[in-house]
């Protein structure tokens, strides 16, 4: 068993997170959906102590693989939701606490017959909504064009986000400390190059 394992990881959630009983305090919260290794939340997470994040991720592969980057004492602004998350979202934080999203490299399911299993559907874009503040940021990344060009379409309809950019995808990261993941790292060796997409809650 991994040590703190306890301290970070919410298993079994029942009910709605409340972050000031979480961190005991009432900073801004930023979540990341899909934590995979961990690389992006250990290391934001550091570089801005003033604010508290959560990180969703379902396999408990992953979940170790990011607790090998944390630590008690460096990280305690840092908790993990172990949680498959889609439209359910809505039922585990409270309406209008976050502040910022930040979804990397969501599964593209590139077989058309897949496609109803991608993150970004309306459902899951009103759950987003409803826990965002006015005004909070969306920031998604993706190497799959199709899935790029679907994301777009789907925040374009949805009532609750507009783009934040003049180029509703681009090739330069959305975020200016941005920190890529493993697989984007992985990807960018091969020639691959990302899609970033930036959106804002209205």
């Amino acid at each position: 068993m991994i040590e703190d394992r306890d301290f970070f990881v919410l298993d079994n959630v029942q009910g709605i997170i409340d972050p000031h009983l979480l961190f005991g305090n009432d900073k801004q919260l930023y979540i990341e959906i899909g934590s995979g290794k961990g690389e992006f939340i250990s290391q934001y997470a550091l570089m801005h102590p003033e604010i508290n994040f959560l990180g969703f991720e379902a396999r408990e592969k992953r979940i170790r693989n990011i607790l090998k980057k944390l630590s008690t004492s460096t990280h305690p602004n840092v908790r993990l939701v172990h949680i498959l998350v889609n439209s359910n979202l809505a039922s585990i934080l409270s309406p209008e606490s976050v502040q910022r999203v930040f979804i990397q490299y969501p599964d593209p399911w590139p077989k058309k017959r897949h496609h109803k299993r991608r993150l970004i559907q309306q459902d899951f874009l009103n759950a987003l909504a409803t826990i965002m503040v006015p005004g909070a940021e969306v920031h998604i990344s993706t190497d799959d064009q199709d899935y790029a060009n679907w994301i777009v379409e789907e925040f374009l309809k949805n009532p609750y986000f507009t783009s934040a950019q003049d180029e509703f995808i681009q090739k330069i990261p959305s975020l200016e400390d941005h920190i890529p993941s493993w697989y984007e790292k992985k990807q960018s060796h091969k020639g691959i190059t990302p899609n970033y997409m930036l959106f804002k809650r209205i």
